[in-house]
């Protein structure tokens, strides 16, 4: 039985084309236009590949609120490391540059 390409595949798939086959076609005063595109296309490549990425527990940010996680509480570790995890997974989405390496 063949697997069927899921929307993230689609989408690369999509803006590959779009990218090394049409965009060299297209008229230079479409080309930024395209290249927009390419890059919505991308993004929702990435969102459709994190869309497990985990969730913030609904009672999480009233805890925070009321100090219940503040440092030096038991939970002060774990909460922080699940809220870099969670702002990892939403920059890999919408801007995943800002998680590379500063050059230089």
């Amino acid at each position: 039985m063949l697997e069927k390409p899921d929307a993230g595949d689609l989408l690369a798939t999509a803006r590959s084309l779009l990218l090394h086959a049409l965009l060299p076609a297209l008229p230079e005063a479409l080309q930024f236009q395209a290249r927009m595109i390419a890059n919505a296309m991308g993004i929702a490549e990435r969102a459709s590949e994190a869309a497990a990425a985990p969730e913030i527990a609904p009672g999480l940010a009233a805890g925070i609120r009321a100090g219940l996680h503040d440092p030096g509480s038991a939970t002060h570790a774990a909460t922080a490391q699940a809220l870099r995890a969670l702002t990892r997974a939403r920059c890999a989405v919408s801007a995943p540059r800002s998680l590379q390496a500063p050059q230089g």
